[in-house]
């Protein structure tokens, strides 16, 4: 069975580094590995505000201990994104992702409120870029441009060999400039 980036990417998945394939393989899948957490420090207060609608992370870390488990939930998939800290704090950080026309998809952070993405395969690595913000009203998506709310999005995701990747999220507001910034290494493990 063809799993959601699959599905989404269409012809490009062949260009898809293997690792990044094993990374967004269908079913359930769990990645290994650390995350660099930044951001300024006029952010804190509204990260943490953000935290209770279950958005981003508010915590700053270096190398932080991270575990990815995804799995299929009903036509989208289901992450749970688990931090541990070296003083033994622990933040989830959860999302579903679910289709979207063409080569998107919609990242859901809390049953309202979502990012959609567009995808494209460049040299093997995946690239995405924020569409807009949407809320969801019932089986209505109302689009929020990036510039009204937190900004642009991008991410990409390099293989780095036949089993790690790295990634690297940055949000980035038109005004204040880069807001938000996690990045990893992480390793594809065996299910």
């Amino acid at each position: 069975m063809k799993s959601l980036m699959h599905c989404a990417l269409g012809a490009e998945w062949d260009r898809l580094a293997p690792v990044l394939q094993a990374h967004h393989r269908y079913g359930t899948t769990t990645d290994v590995g650390h995350m660099d957490i930044d951001y300024p420090r006029f952010m804190q207060v509204f990260l943490s505000i953000m935290r209770v609608f279950g958005v981003l992370v508010n915590r700053r870390g270096q190398r932080v201990p991270t575990l990815v488990e995804k799995s299929v939930a009903g036509e989208g998939q289901y992450w749970d994104r688990t931090m541990t800290y070296p003083d033994g704090k622990v933040i989830h950080f959860n999302s579903t992702w679910v289709p979207a026309a063409g080569p998107q998809l919609i990242e859901f952070i809390n049953p309202v409120l979502g990012l959609q993405m567009a995808m494209h395969v460049r040299d093997g690595s995946l690239h995405f870029h924020g569409v807009h913000y949407v809320v969801k009203l019932g089986r209505f998506l109302l689009p929020i441009p990036e510039w009204l709310a937190l900004g642009h999005t991008s991410i990409v995701e390099t293989a780095i060999d036949d089993a790690r990747f790295s990634m690297d999220f940055r949000l980035t507001h038109p005004l204040l400039g880069e807001i938000f910034r996690y990045a990893g290494e992480f390793e594809v493990a065996e299910n």
